[in-house]
């Protein structure tokens, strides 16, 4: 109980410094905006700012489930994971980076989605 408060607290907390930043970012960068990468890193950093929210919530709904029921579930695991993983690549310089470097997160990312597929179909109820 106490890691789930804690857990909320620190999400309320990311909610608000999310919310000031983006007031922040309004009132001052808005309009020395004027290319699109600049846009483009503005629209990734909340879109980075938002996932991390979520990825907040995906946890405390895995320790609710667990203190619950005393078992963690697979599929939220991977959704957390997945989330995770998104927020990564959002954030990646791609231009940058090794090819090599982006088939391992290929390879992760369809990993992960394979993984997820496999435990939905497996918890669905057989059709007869």
């Amino acid at each position: 109980m106490a890691a789930q408060i804690l857990l909320m607290a620190v999400i309320l907390a990311m909610v608000v410094q999310l919310w000031l930043m983006f007031g922040s970012a309004i009132a001052s960068q808005l309009s020395s905006i004027d290319s699109v990468p600049e846009l483009m890193k503005s629209v990734q950093t909340a879109f980075s700012g938002v996932l991390l929210i979520i990825l907040g919530l995906e946890l405390m709904e895995t320790l609710r489930v667990y203190f619950k029921s005393h078992r963690i579930r697979l599929e939220t695991i991977l959704a957390v994971a997945i989330i995770a993983v998104g927020r990564h690549v959002i954030n990646l310089d791609v231009e940058h980076m090794a090819g090599s470097s982006l088939f391992g997160i290929a390879a992760i990312v369809l990993a992960l989605a394979g993984g997820f597929v496999l435990v939905r179909y497996k918890a669905s109820p057989s059709r007869d």
